[in-house]
């Protein structure tokens, strides 16, 4: 699983709702500082950098640099455990913002049900079917 989520650039071969995507000026995909734009299937588009990744540790961090979604401050962390009863990895994925005042809870559903969610259950899929 971590081969895949490493790739700052690959979230366009799991994730449902992301359509294409690229890392800007050609940089490698898992150089800290790379900027990815990518394109939703409803598409929107979007901006994030890559702030952190250890191979060591399986972890990665992002920031939105530019949405359509108000989602200010917006910085995301993910980190991967080994499970030691079974072959099994738990996912820790979790970020952090604010939105404007009103917004709150519907944009941490968004981001909870339709980001995350949908990309946990991807990503299950695929390691299943590899």
């Amino acid at each position: 699983m971590w081969t895949v989520l490493r790739d700052f650039n690959g979230h366009d071969h799991w994730h449902p709702a992301v359509g294409e995507s690229e890392i800007e000026n050609a940089r490698p995909s898992v150089m800290v500082g790379c900027v990815r734009r990518f394109k939703l299937k409803d598409g929107s588009e979007l901006r994030e950098q890559l702030l952190a990744l250890s191979d060591e540790d399986w972890t990665f961090s992002y920031c939105l640099l530019d949405t359509p979604v108000p989602l200010f401050n917006y910085v995301a962390h993910v980190q991967l455990k080994p499970v030691t009863d079974g072959d099994r990895t738990f996912w820790h994925w979790h970020s952090n913002f604010t939105t404007p005042p009103g917004q709150e809870q519907e944009l941490q559903t968004m981001v909870g049900e339709q980001i995350y969610g949908e990309g946990f259950t991807a990503i299950k899929r695929l390691v299943e079917h590899a």
